[in-house]
């Protein structure tokens, strides 16, 4: 297997505008993460992967970008972007952008011009229909509720957006909308940037003639689809893919990885198998599904510990030596995994540290999320007129509407809502957890007195020291990064156990994923000579037999055998 430095890399996911602010307007800024970065050294990560701090009218917190070469007022200055650059690079430290390409902002010049008339140079930038008989083109759902489509009154025709109406969709048959993009991506690693994550990259591609998922659309009251077929891995996506790198990707020593909605493990080989010359890794979905029902996302079902251990077993074995896993359990667009996979009131140390160790300890490369390394776990806002997301408000107005009742539909904003991730990060117990000395854009959660980072840095035992030295140890041991993956007691309904293999080495990785004690059978065929305890959320006796392990609640343990 080649060896690369991004997969040796723990990367560290900032969400700017709720990670520091500097100048009391409420919202985090480029100056403010320039602040934290001695934090940011001192917990050990290698790369920043920065969302996206471009211009914006901010439909969709910035993934609705206006201007791609110049950076959002709230945020500062391309001038404070470069000393953010310079301070990471004198540190150590890589910096990858987001890159928004499937859509831009309707502020964008490109669209600007192209909703101007049917026969504008820039029209073809975008995707456009007619409709039939007064209605739009097909049956496409957006992914923020309604149809994909919207009307143009000026130009008269509809435009697709498969996100909010303010982001439409670019036409990427259109060869030299791609040329202006890989331009674009060129002077950004001229610049010196060390790559970029790519926001939802496999649906830039959608079938030709727009055809309808149900096959007619169904008069008065139409019902909307997501088509996977029609725009997920779309029939060009690997052409425009190899395309992206030859021209442009393939110039710099970067990382790459691309966010893939709807993908199974031999899609994502097609992405990112090292012979094809596309993406270093994906960010697949099927994890953070384990908790939805037959509704989707806002229909949650308790998740099962044998369908966590069955989805990352497939993608840990699929990609085995054919291309890169990108391991993570929360993001913006995630609730937190504290809050959702342990339990942050009896065991948030336990459970918090067990997760990591989960994270830290499979193949691929580990992300970490703003306020993971604390604990900063889900928030409960009283009222709806509390939370900022799209996504958020617009499910509220169509469930209510549907008749759902409120107390369910914030019941699952609760459990599942993106804004979950996106309170600001707590840096300490004075007012608004330290983020701000104004009025936060989004209210901070209320347990930031007990949870902040001034108190993980004084407590020796706290999460965040756990993380240091998870983190540490991949570089210290190759095995952690490199060594091959096997599930162990499959059947075992409460503890996920695993064997890494690297040579004569192997790591025995041993989790308790439950608030209950539980007991672990070392398989008779699992052979060693001596061991050591790399790694626990207990203390251990590091002469303890493996041959049957009693755990505690939430109890982690990584030994190297020999």
């Amino acid at each position: 297997m080649d060896k690369k430095w991004w997969k040796e890399s723990v990367v560290y996911q900032i969400y700017p505008r709720s990670f520091k602010d500097s100048n009391g307007d409420g919202i985090g800024d480029l100056q403010g993460i320039i602040s934290k970065l001695d934090y940011l050294n001192h917990l050990g990560v290698d790369v920043v992967w920065l969302c996206p701090v471009y211009q914006s009218p901010n439909d969709d917190n910035g993934y609705d970008i206006s201007n791609y070469q110049s950076i959002m007022n709230d945020f500062g200055t391309l001038s404070d972007w470069e000393e953010l650059l310079a301070g990471l690079h004198s540190r150590g430290m890589k910096l990858i952008m987001d890159l928004v390409v499937n859509h831009s902002s309707d502020e964008h010049a490109w669209f600007v011009e192209s909703r101007k008339s049917q026969d504008n140079p820039y029209r073809d930038y975008y995707i456009w229909s007619p409709g039939k008989d007064g209605q739009p083109p097909n049956d496409w759902g957006s992914f923020f509720s309604g149809s994909a489509w919207e009307y143009d009154e000026k130009s008269e025709e509809y435009y697709l957006h498969l996100f909010s109406r303010k982001q439409p969709d670019l036409n990427w048959d259109n060869p030299k909308l791609r040329k202006e993009i890989y331009d674009m991506m060129t002077w950004w690693l001229d610049k010196g940037i060390d790559g970029f994550r790519m926001d939802v990259i496999n649906l830039i591609s959608k079938v030709p003639g727009l055809p309808s998922v149900s096959g007619e659309s169904n008069g008065e009251q139409p019902t909307y689809h997501f088509g996977g077929d029609y725009f997920v891995n779309g029939p060009r996506v690997h052409e425009y893919m190899q395309e992206m790198n030859r021209e442009v990707l393939s110039k710099y020593d970067i990382m790459t990885v691309g966010e893939a909605v709807n993908v199974t493990p031999e899609e994502a080989s097609l992405y990112v198998s090292e012979d094809r010359n596309e993406l270093n890794m994906v960010f697949h979905f099927e994890l953070m599904d384990v908790d939805s029902g037959p509704g989707g996302k806002w229909n949650v079902q308790p998740w099962k510990l044998a369908d966590i251990k069955s989805i990352i077993s497939k993608w840990q074995v699929a990609l085995d030596g054919k291309g890169w896993n990108s391991l993570y359990m929360n993001n913006h667009d995630q609730p937190r995994m504290l809050s959702r996979f342990g339990d942050d009131k009896l065991f948030p140390k336990e459970s918090g540290k067990m997760l990591a160790t989960l994270l830290h300890t499979l193949q691929g490369t580990p992300y970490i999320y703003q306020g993971e390394e604390i604990g900063m776990t889900n928030v409960q806002f009283a009222s709806i007129d509390d939370y900022k997301d799209i996504e958020i408000v617009n499910m509220y107005k169509e469930y209510l509407a549907a008749g759902h009742s409120e107390e369910k539909i914030m019941n699952s904003i609760y459990i599942k809502g993106r804004d979950n991730g996106r309170t600001p990060m707590q840096w300490n117990s004075e007012s608004q957890a330290g983020f701000t000395t104004g009025t936060p854009w989004l209210a901070v959660n209320p347990n930031y007195q007990d949870i902040n980072v001034e108190n993980a840095l004084a407590d020796p035992d706290s999460i965040f020291y756990y993380y240091k030295k998870l983190i540490e140890l991949r570089k210290q041991h190759e095995i952690i990064v490199y060594g091959s993956y096997t599930i162990l007691a499959e059947e075992n309904e409460q503890v996920y156990a695993y064997l890494r293999t690297l040579g004569e080495e192997q790591l025995l990785v041993v989790l308790n994923f439950f608030g209950e004690p539980a007991t672990f059978d070392l398989p008779s065929t699992v052979k060693f000579q001596a061991k050591e305890l790399l790694i626990s959320n207990y203390e251990v006796n590091p002469e303890e037999e493996l041959n049957t392990i009693q755990l505690r609640p939430y109890e982690a343990r990584v030994y190297k055998l020999k």
